[in-house]
């Protein structure tokens, strides 16, 4: 073992993951399954039947008492007053810089308790800038991070699978809200009809203790529906396929959420962190867009590559790039000047030294 795995977090799944063959990488701080057997093959099983991912690695925080409602509509962009008891919010938190700290999931229980699900690679930074702001308001902020597994299963037959195991009829939870009930003969799961595939599906939050069991409780309710485990390299696919950011990659410390087409999630309608600065960006017009775009040329795009004019001027960069295994051809985000950014505007990519010509196109690509 190298030094650097023998530094890297593990899930309680990670010796499952082992045991089943999955290629093992570090993946923000965690040794993540990226695939099992085969990136195409994941992909088109999460697309047509059902995938489960452990995605454990995600940050899970409680904030609750009289003030957990303030301090939440405070640090995140979106209105957290649109929340209602059961219903999940996606948000970003703004930084002093203009760009974001991370994007998040808000759930609300009821107006004195919430949940924020972050992103595995900024649970330090995120507590602590929460943290920093919960001095004026006093809130009781818990992170229980290190407490649950999370297990994403995606696909039209993830409803199907899951309801083999639970009373709570699923498909009377809409699409962003969850409740709290009984499945695999397991209490108090949480059971979220979220996801970051664009394919339906479930995302179920355990106790550590009973991560293994509900993993194979899944695995038996999905054998006539095909159901496989599924690594990140085909979550990466499914996501980019549906044009939802990664942070780190398409949203950053230094991109406004209005710059990178989250003006929706970006609600003026009551003060939030550094939101002067967001609101100038929205009524000056953003001089930069994030859009979605497709290879005419062939070749696969890839982050950090050069948006570039006919001339091979660099104009911008590439944030997530892939051949879509849905569609069979290569698609990407890139922020790019304003003035390109409607769909058919033409643009370059270079790939190794050539200029390869491509075509902004609306998200999703699929």
């Amino acid at each position: 073992m190298s030094s650097e795995s023998a530094n890297l977090k593990g899930t309680a799944l990670t010796e499952l993951h082992i045991s089943l063959g999955a290629k093992m990488v570090p993946f923000a701080g965690f040794n993540m399954p990226v695939l099992y057997t085969n990136l195409i093959q994941e992909h088109h099983t999460v697309r047509n039947d059902v995938g489960v991912f452990d995605v454990s690695h995600m940050g899970e925080f409680f904030v609750e008492g009289p003030n957990a409602y303030e301090l939440i509509e405070y640090v995140t962009s979106n209105d957290v007053s649109a929340l209602t008891d059961g219903r999940v919010q996606y948000s970003c938190m703004p930084n002093d810089e203009g760009g974001i700290v991370d994007d998040l999931l808000v759930y609300r229980y009821n107006e004195h308790k919430y949940l924020l699900v972050v992103n595995a690679g900024n649970i330090e930074k995120d507590f602590a800038w929460i943290s920093s702001h919960n001095a004026k308001f006093g809130a009781k902020l818990s992170n229980h991070s290190d407490d649950y597994s999370l297990l994403a299963v995606q696909g039209p037959k993830a409803t199907q699978t899951l309801q083999k195991l639970t009373s709570v009829n699923l498909s009377d939870i809409p699409y962003y809200h969850f409740t709290m009930g009984e499945m695999a003969g397991l209490q108090e799961v949480i059971i979220s009809n979220t996801g970051y595939t664009g394919a339906g599906g479930f995302e179920i939050y355990v106790k550590n203790a009973d991560a293994k069991k509900m993993w194979e409780a899944i695995f038996t309710a999905g054998a006539d529906a095909g159901i496989k485990p599924i690594g990140l390299g085909a979550r990466d696919t499914l996501r980019l396929e549906k044009g939802f950011c990664l942070y780190g990659n398409d949203i950053d410390d230094a991109t406004s959420p209005i710059e990178a087409g989250l003006g929706w999630i970006t609600k003026f309608n009551k003060p939030f962190v550094n939101w002067e600065y967001h609101k100038k960006i929205k009524d000056d017009k953003p001089t930069k867009k994030l859009v979605g775009f497709k290879l005419i040329d062939k070749g696969i795009p890839r982050q950090h590559y050069p948006v570039c004019d006919e001339n091979g001027t660099k104009i911008g960069e590439v944030t997530s790039g892939t051949m879509s295994p849905t569609l069979n051809e290569a698609i990407g985000l890139a922020y790019v000047p304003s003035g390109i950014s409607s769909p058919g505007s033409t643009l370059y990519i270079e790939v190794r030294g050539k200029l390869l010509k491509g075509e902004v196109t609306k998200i999703p690509f699929v």
